[in-house]
């Protein structure tokens, strides 16, 4: 239904050319598939998407690519089937001219789909269940930055919405894809107003704004939104009534608060192009894979609107136009106020392109080069954000952002109304991009250098608190251990302590005198021969290591072998020692013990000396095998020595197999150490066995 409501103006606001009759006098049509689709991975504001396929990967019409990173962000799909041949950076539509992540797409022709899941009697579903559609769906807006629309259909905090607005308003020269869309998919454009105004639960106004040089597209949206609450409401034709907020500003009289959103002050608006996705994404389970965008331009011989798939290249769509290249000035994504010119017609078609501008010099010369300020004025008349756009100037040329930030800079929306009049062809909006991102990038170190302090303060504190813990601790330590030492230094003063420390003493004396008696000429002699027996099995095991040594190592094993052997000299001097004083001691009193027939055992003393004398010459004989070995290694040539290493690691490694075979028999709980020293032997002789094979 229409109503007649109050229509208010905005400050500021200019009138150039609107050059819209070029591309709407035939219906929207579309192109044959390009060879190769390039994908964007990011192509709405928010987190750049992660993709979810790999090079080789066969994909599906429909099929979702890359999935959303963060709340803040958009799920890409694929335009058409095909066969992933590249995922790389590549050249975007943007005004920087950048690079970014791209999935590339080799299409098959056959445009097939996957399994669309659509949500039907959507009005008895949950809210929650709508909105994740929406976002599965990919559906960004389609008229200006390209917001997540799931993100925008909920806002923040809690804030009542009682105005839903669609724009319909199309205010940018030569752009025609929203009036085209609302002649002919009308009744779309309604059902998805119906859905946004379900998921807002029912605002007490939706109104739908479109500008009065729209006669055919207005007689369209009347007729399609008859029986509903809906309000399709005209206003005269002024640039650039399609600002958001200047459109909020004529259809409500509200304001928009500096940097706010449009929910601060109780309303949501949403593009009739994003309306007709939501309809579709909600009713036909439909991601957003392609839009209508106007092709325009004097250098082509056909001038229209097509509904493209995303992704496809520039150049394509401009060759099914039949390009004039001889004529062309420039290439132009978006209209002559706000669009930027792009230099890589490699650049694909994303969400938000609604104009493909192609230009004659003609048509839209070059701007003349800048020229001084002259403080005319005309730049602060034309702004619609009512800002000071010759003092912003100044501010972004010194680089104050201070300055720049309290003239309200973020509320500029970039529409070019102040460079459209300025006499002096200074191009305004650019200084303005230029500091809005040097802005923003600053804002973003600061908040990294915030971050960044606060974990080294938060770490600083922590630190203090566990050192002030430990000091805590040391101070009662030493406080306990003070205390400790007086009550001892009282207790050691007593009279009871002084007469236990006598007995003690007393005590001590008597039990030295009684062990000196105990050592017999025999114990001393079984204890000597005990010393010899270690020194000369260190002497067997020194030998045993310096056979099986490195060159490296020998130097130090065999001053330990010699250190060896000292003390072995050391123990058979003592034992000699113990010997004469065995023989020089008085005969014992009792006759030796009888064994059988009668005769006398010998006694357990010279069973000692027997042992010690022959241990005595086991010693010897081991000392004169290690020197043997050691002078048979040193005449030995390098292969002989690796050989020799080998064959003893070799019976080093069956020792420890019938070693670890033993254990695991009994169950040694020690197990695990045999099994690594095992494989460190096994893994030595592998070494030593391959540089015998390569003759090192």
């Amino acid at each position: 239904m229409s109503r007649e409501l109050k229509i208010n103006d905005f400050h500021g606001g200019v009138h150039p050319p609107e050059n819209k009759h070029q591309s709407t006098g035939e219906p929207i049509g579309s192109i044959p598939l390009a060879e190769d689709l390039i994908v964007p991975l990011n192509q709405h504001i928010g987190g750049t998407a992660i993709s979810l396929v790999k090079l080789g990967d066969e994909v599906l019409k429909g099929q979702k690519i890359a999935e959303a990173d963060g709340p803040v962000s958009c799920p890409v799909h694929a335009p058409t089937s095909g066969k992933v041949v590249a995922i790389e950076p590549m050249a975007v539509p943007h005004a920087s001219g950048m690079v970014a992540d791209c999935i590339q797409i080799r299409t098959d022709g056959r445009d097939e789909w996957c399994a669309l899941a659509p949500v039907a009697d959507y009005q008895n579903r949950d809210i929650n269940d709508l909105l994740e559609q929406i976002r599965e769906c990919g559906i960004a807006g389609m008229g200006g930055a390209g917001f997540p629309t799931a993100v925008k259909l909920n806002p923040r905090g809690g804030a009542e919405i009682d105005t839903l607005i669609i724009n319909g308003t199309e205010c940018e020269p030569y752009i025609t894809a929203d009036d085209m869309l609302m002649r002919e998919r009308a009744d779309e454009i309604i059902g998805g107003v119906e859905i946004l105004a379900h998921l807002l639960e029912q605002p007490e106004r939706v109104l739908i704004g479109i500008e009065d040089n729209k006669p055919e597209a207005i007689q369209a949206m009347r007729q399609a939104a008859e029986g509903t609450r809906f309000h399709v409401v005209t206003f005269p034709t002024k640039y650039p009534s399609g600002g958001e907020k200047q459109l909020i500003e004529i259809l409500t009289g509200r304001e928009v608060p500096n940097e706010g959103l449009p929910a601060n002050v109780g309303i949501v608006c949403q593009n009739v192009g994003t309306a007709r996705a939501v309809y579709r994404a909600i009713t036909l389970g439909e991601p957003l894979i392609s839009r209508v965008t106007t092709v325009v331009g004097e250098s082509l011989s056909r001038q229209r609107n097509i509904e493209v798939p995303l992704g496809t290249p520039i150049q394509h769509i401009l060759e099914c136009h039949s390009i004039d290249r001889g004529v062309l000035q420039r290439i132009v994504i978006g209209g002559p106020m706000m669009g930027y010119t792009v230099e890589d017609e490699a650049s694909p078609v994303v969400k938000t392109t609604n104009c493909i501008l192609a230009p004659t010099d003609k048509e839209l010369p070059p701007p003349p080069p800048a020229q001084a300020c002259i403080r005319c004025g005309l730049c602060a008349e034309a702004c619609p954000a009512s800002l000071l756009p010759q003092q912003l100037y100044w501010y972004a040329r010194a680089e104050d952002r201070e300055k720049l930030q309290a003239y309200n800079l973020f509320d500029c929306i970039e529409c070019g109304a102040c460079s459209y009049v300025c006499p002096s062809s200074i191009p305004l909006v650019q200084y303005y991009r230029a500091a809005k991102g040097d802005i923003r990038a600053a804002r973003q170190e600061k908040e990294k250098a915030d971050r960044a302090r606060e974990r080294f303060e938060y770490r600083k504190l922590r630190l203090e608190k566990a050192e002030q813990e430990k000091e805590a601790k040391r101070l009662a330590r030493k406080k306990a251990a003070e205390e400790a030492r007086k009550k001892r230094e009282q207790d050691a003063s007593s009279p009871e302590a002084q007469a236990a420390k006598q007995e003690s003493d007393v005590v001590a004396a008597a039990l030295a005198r009684v062990k000196a008696k105990q050592a017999t000429p025999e114990q001393q002699l079984a204890r000597a021969q005990r010393t010899l027996t270690s020194a000369e099995h260190r002497v067997e095991r020194m030998q045993q290591k310096l056979a099986d040594a490195e060159e490296a190592q020998k130097a130090q094993l065999e001053a330990q072998l010699k250190t060896a052997e000292l003390k072995l000299q050391e123990a058979r001097d003592k034992l000699a020692e113990a010997e004469k004083l065995q023989a020089a001691a008085p005969a014992q009193e009792q006759p030796p013990a009888e064994g059988k027939g009668g005769k006398a055992e010998p006694s357990i003393t010279e069973d000692k000396l027997t042992v010690a004398s022959a241990s005595s010459s086991a010693a010897g004989a081991a000392i004169e095998r290690a020197k043997a070995a050691a002078a048979a290694r040193a005449s030995m040539s390098p292969e002989e020595k690796l050989a020799s290493e080998i064959e003893a690691l070799k019976k080093r490694v069956e020792k420890a197999e019938a070693r670890l075979a033993k254990a695991r028999s009994e169950d040694d709980p020690n197990t695990g150490a045999f099994e690594t020293a095992l494989e460190k032997m096994q893994a030595k002789l592998q070494e030593k066995l391959a540089q015998q094979g390569s003759g090192e």
